[in-house]
């Protein structure tokens, strides 16, 4: 495993400060922090292309080399990412023993998640743990765990005790069947309010008219018959000629 193991190359860091590492960034560069075995904090520098072209290969075991010193084994412990465009800002590494067993954080990742037959009858597929710690030598530590979820109905689930772990690593809690890696819920369908009672009863009462020879309901008038208004108004009845 060692030869095949990615060596980054840093430089020294001997300016610190927010202004100075805004400074930095400008500049093209990242900073970061390499914690020792007995805690001694070496800060560097690193050209922020070498570190992506690192970062993107995934590993999580690499030698550092700071400077004109030897490399030494180093694994990535916690990166910070630009809250906008998520360019790494800064890095913290710690030197391991390779015949030392040590706890990380592990990447949980899906796959199969587009034949799974409760996805294809428009289920709902939720990636609930996403990271998990585990113990294990620096070298059988994993870039990241995969479950596969092809085979998943609805209403099924997937806990952490199902999923096959590499040899050599223990996990890290206590109860793994209690720990749910994805489920598959049924289909969210929303409903549509139904309307206040007092509208449906607006809607109903609208336009109707009071049949012939029945009186208008209390408080209302019954609509003139057409043409009895107009004789009314003109002329005012028969009464109404001149004498």
């Amino acid at each position: 495993m060692a030869q095949d193991r990615t060596t980054l190359k840093v430089s020294p860091r001997d300016i610190f400060g927010s202004r100075a590492t805004r400074r930095l960034r400008r500049e093209g560069l990242v900073p970061g922090v390499v914690y020792g075995q007995g805690g001694e904090a070496r800060p560097f520098q690193v050209q922020e292309r070498e570190l992506r072209n690192v970062l993107q290969e995934g590993q999580t075991l690499l030698d550092l080399e700071v400077g004109e010193t030897k490399a030494v084994p180093v694994v990535i412990k916690e990166q910070q990412h630009h809250p906008v465009r998520g360019d790494v800002t800064h890095l913290d590494c710690l030197e391991v023993r390779l015949d030392e067993e040590i706890q990380a954080e592990v990447t949980i990742e899906l796959e199969g998640a587009d034949n799974a037959p409760g996805v294809r009858e428009g289920g709902v597929l939720e990636h609930v743990t996403r990271e998990i710690t585990v113990e294990a030598l620096p070298t059988a530590i994993p870039e990241q765990i995969t479950v596969d979820v092809s085979e998943m109905d609805i209403n099924d689930t997937i806990n952490l005790a199902s999923v096959a772990i590499p040899s050599g690593v223990k996990l890290m809690v206590d109860e793994p069947e209690e720990i749910t890696i994805a489920t598959l819920s049924p289909p969210r369908v929303e409903e549509e309010p139904e309307p206040e009672l007092e509208e449906e009863a607006e809607l109903v009462g609208e336009g109707e008219e009071v049949p012939e020879g029945e009186e208008a309901p209390e408080g209302e008038e019954a609509p003139e018959r057409e043409g009895e208004g107009q004789r009314e108004r003109e002329g005012g009845g028969e009464d109404s000629g001149g004498e």
